[in-house]
């Protein structure tokens, strides 16, 4: 089984990118899954409490990270960049920096996004690019998802309601399951 771990750079509770990883949950390709991981109780990061210890919500994420055969974030994308809280959670889940290699040094991930905007989140993809470059990890370019208008393909209640894109979003899950299998 080749288990997935997702994580969402939005924590409002209506967040398009969240419904796009439950829809992504959904539609895994068989012999896989995806389990999405909250970053919602982690503080903002801060040394002077990484020195007294690891805050209670990152250690059980940062094991899963470890634990996955590939990784997906779902980022928005706020002002043509990264969202602050899902870059801060990858910096608590770096840490200490000698656990870089066990968590992400040659760990497949997979950036898709959604965002209310006209042109998907191609800025925020891309600035993820340096991030996952130091960390080493392996970026799926098999295929790109950028949903833009995603007020107009999810219905109130989160459900993706755009057939095109849950097309579009099958074939990226398939594609990014067979490149964690190479």
């Amino acid at each position: 089984m080749i288990k997935v771990v997702a994580m969402s750079g939005s924590l409002r509770k209506g967040s398009y990118n969240t419904a796009l990883l439950r829809t992504a949950a959904e539609l895994m390709p068989a012999g896989s899954e995806l389990e999405i991981i909250s970053i919602d109780d982690f503080p903002l990061y801060n040394g002077d409490v990484e020195a007294t210890g690891m805050p209670a919500a990152v250690p059980p994420v940062k094991e899963k990270f470890a634990k996955a055969d590939g990784i997906i974030i779902s980022t928005p994308e706020y002002n043509n960049g990264i969202p602050g809280v899902l870059k801060n959670a990858i910096d608590w889940i770096s840490r200490p920096a000698s656990d870089i290699p066990k968590v992400f040094v040659g760990k497949p991930i997979a950036i898709m996004g959604a965002t209310p905007g006209g042109f998907g989140t191609v800025h925020a993809q891309t600035a993820w690019l340096p991030i996952l470059r130091v960390l080493k990890m392996r970026p799926c370019y098999a295929n790109s998802l950028l949903i833009s208008q995603a007020h107009t393909r999810f219905d109130e209640h989160g459900k993706l309601t755009d057939n095109e894109i849950r097309t579009s979003l099958v074939k990226y899950l398939e594609d990014f399951v067979a490149f964690i299998k190479d």
